[in-house]
């Protein structure tokens, strides 16, 4: 594979993810699950998915630990997605999702994850500076686990650096403001991030853009900030949009950002100009929601909603 148009994605905190869908779901009943998907998840893993359904070589990465681990691996090599991930002496979390269609409402129950020793971090280390040669963009998503350093991401995007790889970051905490300040190639944070790295709230699209433009001082080419339902902001050095998503029969948003990110690697790796990366983006993460588990949106699903999304330059 050409190492310009493949990525690497980590994912510290590895899941099984499971989704349940469930009518009427409340607190203190007995509830059947009427429908249920069981899959290799965390945010890294995700976007590998979905990179993997559109055709991008793909390597997915991080830690995995006991029987969950063992599981998400073969589920990886069932869905065609190489692994290449460091063990660990725990075991690998479950994360829940309970998805009420009457109720419209999504409710998370998410695992912290195994204890992650020293010598495991390094592990991981020692094996991202053999793999990060081979690769035009390495993606650092999600949450870290137990004992991972929180400057974890931001040493990662220095050594990317070093051996002219793009790294995405799309994380949060001080996982993503110390990575922030190592500079990584692009950053998707979303409001509820972005208002935590600023301490303080956007008041109003232009406000949004305004932050994203700070961030953009700092050197990152790069920054696009998730507004749920609201779309999505794209600042960089040849302009600054604004993308709405189309309407779709909503199901989960679950992996939606990790979609989303996705298909902006693909588009960005084919060349496309900043609004029709964007545009595939948000397509990707509105295609995600209509399904029912994390990264199952296929392309097909995706090319017919890019048209539909609405995008425009941000006034100045």
């Amino acid at each position: 594979m050409s190492c310009e148009t493949s990525v690497l994605t980590v994912t510290l905190n590895a899941a099984v993810d499971k989704t349940y869908r469930v009518e009427g779901f409340c607190l203190d009943r007995v509830f059947r699950v009427e429908a249920g998907r069981i899959v290799a998840g965390g945010k890294g893993i995700n976007v590998a998915r979905v990179l993997h359904t559109l055709g991008v070589p793909v390597v997915a990465t991080g830690f995995l630990g006991g029987h969950n681990g063992a599981f998400i691996l073969d589920s990886l090599k069932e869905e065609g997605i190489p692994g290449d991930f460091v063990w660990t002496r725990g075991e690998s979390r479950v994360c829940l999702a309970v998805i009420d269609p009457i109720g419209g409402t999504q409710t998370e129950l998410n695992e912290i994850g195994p204890e992650i020793h020293p010598d495991e971090v390094a592990a991981l280390e020692e094996k991202l500076a053999h793999l990060l040669p081979r690769f035009g963009y390495v993606t650092l998503s999600g949450s870290a686990p137990p004992g991972v350093p929180a400057d974890f991401h931001a040493r990662v995007i220095r050594m990317g650096h070093e051996m002219g790889v793009k790294v995405v970051l799309d994380s949060s905490g001080d996982l993503l403001r110390q990575g922030i300040e190592a500079v990584p190639y692009m950053v998707k944070p979303n409001r509820a991030e972005l208002s935590a790295v600023f301490g303080r709230e956007p008041a109003s699209l232009q406000e949004t853009v305004q932050m994203a433009r700070q961030l953009r001082k700092k050197g990152i080419q790069i920054v696009v900030v998730t507004l749920g339902k609201q779309g999505a902001v794209w600042v960089s050095a040849e302009g600054e949009w604004f993308a709405r998503p189309p309407e779709v029969e909503f199901v989960s948003a679950v992996g939606s950002g990790d979609s989303m990110l996705a298909a902006m690697l693909y588009a960005m790796i084919h060349e496309m100009p900043p609004a029709e990366v964007l545009r595939w983006g948000v397509a990707a993460g509105a295609a995600n929601a209509a399904v029912f588990g994390a990264g199952f949106c296929t392309r097909e699903q995706i090319e017919q909603l890019v048209p539909k999304v609405e995008c425009e330059r941000v006034a100045a």
